[in-house]
This record gives structure tokens, C-alpha cells and sequence, in this order.
């Protein structure tokens, strides 16, 4: 994500739904992972959160 581009919650939600899909069925992930994340949701959330996450939106 870059720096001036904000998502609304639905994006958000749906960038990072497909991105825990993605890990649930086995992509390896694109952040370190700590110790204690085994939720794919959470890890979908913290690679959203580094901007590490390889979707676009489209308006």
C-alpha cells in the first residue's frame, strides 16, 4: 500500500480476506512470522499492514 492511497473498510476487508484464503491453502508468506501467528486472518492483516500484500483495487 503506498503511502497516499487509503482504503475504505470493505477494501480492506476484502484484500485481506483473499489474502488469508491464499495462506489457508498453503502461499508462503511475505513477512516474517512471528512466534504465536498461526491464524492466517492475523498474518493477512499484519502483511496488510506492512504493505506487503500484492492486490491493487481497481476504482
Amino acid at each position: 500500500m503506498a503511502a497516499d492511497e487509503t482504503y475504505t473498510k470493505f477494501e480492506k476487508a476484502r484484500i485481506i480476506g483473499a489474502r488469508a484464503l491464499q495462506l489457508a491453502y498453503g502461499a508462503p508468506p511475505l513477512v516474517k512470522v512471528p512466534g504465536g501467528i498461526v491464524n492466517p486472518i492475523d498474518l493477512a492483516e499484519l502483511e496488510f499492514q506492512k504493505g506487503t500484500i500484492p492486490i491493487t483495487i481497481l476504482r
